[in-house]
């Protein structure tokens, strides 16, 4: 049994900023079922959300990320996440990660970037692949800790805590157990300091601009060891995806209608003016339901992002990545609109903590996307994630530090070896990519931009029947990480449809037909839900 001082899950900004900070306290064990940069994080192209010029101000950045959480957000988590952001930045900067600048009266300023939602140009950014760069930084800066092992193809598969041992004095998380997809066996790892840094769900719909381990993982884990969840409901869709049939979900950052990109519908129209004041720079939540409305009202497959204006020398240094991409399928951003459509992007809910990371389960914590802690409400505003991974990790670490000892009697605690089923069928993959696919395109149809509660209702049923099927799979057959994941999925699925179900009104993200208006005498703070 391997045994550590901390375990993190995930090795994305949040995972990897909290382990190179716990390094210094004792061993640390990160664990991501891919290779190491293989990450949300890497996947980010539009920046930090920071305040760093002198033409903005803390006050300004917390309410625009207020007004985009349409009155969900936790003010305090806000303002402590918003007004330590510079000094984290900074963290970043002295490990050698290089920020866009330019000059401006003889001296070097950040390029600061604008996106929906901002009231002012705050998002630092490294052209249009930020959170690459992010994610070598860190990588670079882990190899170097010899108190860090990065464990690769290794897929955490459940918690283990003190309640399912048997031990009733109090329940905590013990450690977890983990498949090592080299040699297809599961290993027992030992922490009182648990955290999940394990990303979002997108994968969760059928259309996403997440990459393939966005599975839901860490949410799924939490929930089944009881860990309380908090408003699943809200899933952001961002609103543009690159529409082409070879793409697979390219995310066109919202930093080219930052830089003066206008959506323009099938006849041309610039029509985002008709549903809000900031026009095609509005909140997303806004921008995804006006996409979608317009391609209902026209049968038209898509809308078009309109950079034409703009020099094609200014797009290929701004936005070489996206540039080169759209190129290679045919699309010269420089001469013609980009088609796009809206695409799964964010879990603006997930395993209900506080600014430190601190779950209901004692010894859990989770940090990131994976975690609700109040930031993002009921509508992330743009780049705040990047900005919340690096402020909550380092609050999680001092937190756990300083509140977490390493608990004797914990560790005192037997645990059991992992029992899996040793049976195999040929037909398991079969059903495996079938039931995977099912959940995709039932999400897509029946839980996603607009909902209606006779939709909801389907999409649950079905779910019920997917879940006795999986877990028949999942206690008989040898586990592998395909069937993991897709149990994960419906496990998130189901969270998500149960939130959507019990909120009667329409709010940031989560719109419904029957209740499309805010409602103050149906409104609730949080939609909680645990297993116990």
């Amino acid at each position: 049994m391997k045994e550590y001082d901390f375990v993190v899950i995930g090795s994305g900004i949040a995972g990897l900023t909290f382990a190179l900070k716990a390094a210094t306290h004792g061993s640390v064990a990160v664990i991501t079922k891919r290779k190491g940069a293989d990450s949300n994080t890497a996947w980010a192209q539009g920046g930090i959300a920071c305040v760093t010029s002198d033409e903005d101000s803390f006050e300004l950045h917390v309410q625009d990320t207020l007004e985009a959480g349409a009155g969900l957000c936790d003010e305090a988590a806000v303002r402590t996440i918003v007004m330590e952001g510079p000094a984290r930045v900074r963290e970043l900067v002295e490990l050698g990660l290089h920020f866009d600048d330019r000059e401006v009266s003889g001296h070097r300023e950040p390029d600061l970037g604008r996106e929906g939602g901002h009231s002012k140009r705050r998002v630092l950014h490294v052209q249009d692949v930020t959170g690459l760069e992010i994610e070598k930084t860190l990588l670079r800066e882990l190899d170097r800790s010899p108190r860090v092992e990065l464990l690769e193809n290794h897929m955490a598969v459940d918690l283990i805590t003190a309640g399912k041992v048997g031990f009733a004095a109090e329940d905590r998380c013990l450690g977890v157990y983990v498949l090592d997809e080299r040699i297809g066996e599961v290993e027992t790892i030992r922490t009182d300091r648990l955290i999940l840094a394990t990303g979002g769900c997108g994968k969760v719909y059928l259309y996403t601009t997440n990459p393939d381990i966005a599975t839901g993982d860490g949410v799924a884990m939490a929930w089944r060891a009881g860990a309380v969840i908090a408003n699943m409901e809200f899933i952001q869709f961002h609103p543009t995806c690159l529409f082409h049939p070879k793409a697979k979900s390219f995310l066109v950052s919202e930093a080219v209608r930052g830089e003066g990109g206008i959506l323009r519908n099938s006849r041309g129209e610039d029509f985002m003016n008709r549903y809000h004041q900031q026009g095609s720079l509005a909140p997303r939540d806004i921008v995804a339901r006006a996409i979608d409305a317009e391609i209902k009202r026209s049968g038209a497959h898509c809308v078009f992002l309109d950079i034409t204006h703009r020099s094609p020398e200014f797009l290929q240094e701004r936005f070489p990545h996206i540039y080169e991409t759209c190129l290679r399928f045919g699309i010269d951003m420089a001469k013609r609109p980009i088609p796009v459509v809206p695409a799964a992007h964010y879990q603006c809910g997930g395993i209900k903590t506080d600014v430190n990371g601190a779950t209901s389960l004692p010894g859990l914590y989770a940090i990131g996307e994976v975690a609700c802690n109040g930031l993002h409400g009921a509508n992330r505003l743009a780049s705040n994630s990047l900005l919340e991974g690096l402020v909550v990790a380092h609050h999680a670490c001092e937190a756990l530090v300083r509140e977490q000892p390493t608990s004797h009697a914990a560790r005192a605690i037997s645990l059991p070896e992992w029992e899996s089923g040793d049976v195999q069928n040929v037909d398991e993959l079969v059903v495996i990519y079938h039931n995977w696919d099912e959940i995709r395109r039932l999400m897509w149809d029946y839980v996603g931009i607009v909902r209606t509660s006779k939709r909801l209702q389907r999409a649950s049923a079905r779910l019920r029947n997917l879940q006795r099927e999986i877990r028949e799979f999942y206690w008989n057959f040898k586990i592998s990480v395909d069937l993991l994941e897709l149990r994960n999925l419906a496990t998130v699925a189901a969270l998500i449809v149960d939130s959507a179900l019990s909120r009667k009104e329409s709010r940031g993200l989560h719109f419904t037909l029957d209740y499309p208006e805010l409602s103050d005498r149906r409104f609730k703070r949080d939609t909680l839900i645990s297993r116990t």
